[in-house]
């Protein structure tokens, strides 16, 4: 299992940190921002794939900014997918 940290950028949360194995999410914990929203995130795509979280959550905008944690966290997993990328190729 990996551990994979993040900082989030225009949002109230303030960093990400992922456990993935393979291309399998097996945790996230973020620190600040809406507690339970995010714990609920948490929960909802705990076991889910990279692919499948990325779909779900990328473009969702909070309010007037044109981010929002949801959206951090598939930012968050794109950047993770081309690091990986990049070791391997």
């Amino acid at each position: 299992m990996e551990k994979y940290s993040y900082r989030t950028r225009g949002v109230c949360s303030t960093r990400m940190d992922f456990e993935i194995e393979g291309d399998i999410i097996k945790s996230l914990q973020v620190m600040n921002g809406c507690d339970g929203n995010l714990k609920g995130i948490a929960s909802i795509i705990r076991n889910k794939t990279i692919d499948e979280v990325i779909e779900a959550l990328e473009g969702i905008q909070c309010g007037f900014k044109k981010t929002s944690c949801p959206d951090q966290i598939a930012c968050a997993l794109k950047l993770y997918k081309e690091q990986q990328h990049a070791v391997k190729g």
